[in-house]
């Protein structure tokens, strides 16, 4: 019996390879020489194994920089399942981001599209999602909820330092998403820290390890565990939305949060359950992209003293008008620290928490001279932009003074995205690294232990970023680093 098995999966491997081995040289019949140059490598694998492996390094860009040698800033290739065109050409970039979904629709991993649902605003296209994209960007762009995160976010970080011990490792990684978390939680649906959130967090970790895993939905197996825990997630978002619909919301209620802003919409596309969904799929940049903004700042200025100096002046400056105003700090006075914003602007330059966007074509598209045939993947690679000795000098170096000396071309940047689906949440991010960095320069020196960044699935630090502090006094004006 199993070697029958055996036998029907050899003959059903080697047909299946026969197939693809078919499809390609159709491809590269009907397409002549209109595709980019490249290579699909394996059956089946492509070059996904060789990707994966440079991503796991310090340099993931090796994989695009070969090819980028040998072919050109477009190319074609075959990653995760798909034959793909590979961009590293910040003007093709642009065009793919600014497209709509008559021409490119959001392309994820089976396991990452299951997990979000239909009616994530990650994946649907159309009216539906710029209704949704466009309440949700003008929330998070009001005075009010800047006010708001402000108030959070300083009341949180200023809990957690309180607790910091300096006969012990503080890991940055962790404690930036603890409070990350909380903040946007609050901004999402008004859910305080207490034992709900911490629920609420437990299940959030369970749900977030299945992102990147086997498509398999079978009992015991990392899918099907994050799924049943988005299901106890949402059925806590949708305990809150009743309870916000029974005291009767009405439209010209100042919305607290993001629910209230959804809820309020008039145009009934926007269901409980859409809504639900789409605040569980919204918390991931509470784990991931905002933490590891904060967590890189901190890396970056640990191994650049100058920079570390310049900024901590900036902030004890700011800090001494305020307390002898008798005023405390609000959103504004943030992004006065023009500095501050330098440093987080090369940190996500350099740091590259969103590596790069895929999209599938709806149809043949060409641009500046390449094919990107109907089906097939087309892969915005920002890190290699970001990286690019022609758009930044010595682009491998941390160099906040870059951004003070010269305008960069938004083309040439684009560490949130662009287009339709640039993230909403990019001032908010800003907003927050600044505050954390403020209330860490004006209360500790610290050391830093060595730590290295780990880029693949996600961005992240390799032992969570130890420091060790040294609480100093916040009336003195300066005092030397340890």
């Amino acid at each position: 019996m199993m070697e029958s098995i055996w036998i029907l999966f050899v003959t059903a491997f080697f047909f299946s390879a026969l197939l693809l081995y078919r499809n390609r040289f159709r491809i590269k019949s009907k397409y002549r020489n209109q595709l980019p140059l490249g290579t699909l490598g394996w059956p089946f694998i492509g070059e996904t194994i060789e990707f994966v492996s440079c991503a796991y390094t310090d340099r993931p860009e090796i994989f695009m920089d070969k090819r980028r040698g040998m072919y050109g800033k477009v190319f074609k290739s075959h990653i995760f399942g798909s034959p793909t065109i590979v961009s590293t050409d910040a003007e093709v970039n642009k065009f793919i981001l600014q497209s709509d979904a008559k021409v490119f629709v959001p392309s994820y991993p089976k396991s990452l599209t299951e997990l979000m649902g239909e009616s994530s605003i990650l994946l649907i296209n159309g009216s539906l999602q710029r209704r949704i994209h466009g309440l949700i960007g003008a929330f998070f762009k009001s005075q009010q909820l800047k006010a708001q995160i402000t108030r959070d976010m300083q009341k949180y970080v200023q809990e957690s330092m309180a607790n910091w011990r300096e006969e012990h490792p503080i890991y940055i990684q962790d404690q930036t998403k603890n409070i990350a978390f909380q903040v946007l939680v609050k901004a999402l649906i008004s859910l305080d820290p207490g034992e709900e959130m911490e629920l609420l967090k437990k299940h959030f970790q369970e749900f977030i390890s299945g992102l990147v895993s086997l498509p398999i939905n079978l009992p015991g197996t990392k899918l099907y565990r994050s799924l049943q825990a988005k299901k106890k997630m949402v059925k806590l978002v949708h305990k809150i939305i009743q309870a916000k619909t029974n005291r009767n919301i009405s439209n010209s209620k100042v919305p607290e949060d993001v629910v209230d802003v959804l809820l309020n919409d008039a145009s009934g596309q926007l269901t409980d359950n859409l809504i639900a969904d789409n605040m569980i799929d919204m918390m991931i940049p509470g784990e991931d992209s905002v933490p590891i903004l904060m967590t890189l700042t901190i890396k970056y200025l640990s191994e650049c003293p100058a920079a570390l100096q310049q900024l901590r002046e900036e902030n004890m400056k700011l800090k001494k008008l305020k307390d002898q105003a008798g005023e405390p700090l609000r959103w504004s006075d943030y992004l006065t620290l023009s500095f501050t914003q330098s440093v987080i602007m090369e940190t996500l330059r350099i740091g590259n928490i969103i590596s790069g966007v895929m999209r599938k074509a709806m149809k043949d598209v060409e641009i500046k001279g390449y094919l990107i045939p109907k089906g097939w993947c087309a892969f915005a690679y920002f890190r290699s932009v970001h990286l690019d000795e022609s758009n930044y000098d010595w682009p491998h170096q941390f160099n906040p003074w870059r951004w003070q000396d010269k305008d960069i071309s938004s083309c040439n940047f684009t560490p949130f995205g662009g287009g339709q689906r640039l993230c909403p949440g990019l001032d908010l991010a800003r907003l927050e690294a600044s505050i954390f960095l403020h209330h860490l320069v004006t209360q500790f020196r610290w050391f830093a232990e060595e730590d290295t960044i780990v880029n693949f699935p996600t961005v992240r630090m390799k032992r969570r970023m130890a420091i060790w502090v040294r609480r100093v006094d916040s009336s003195a004006a300066m005092v030397k680093k340890v």
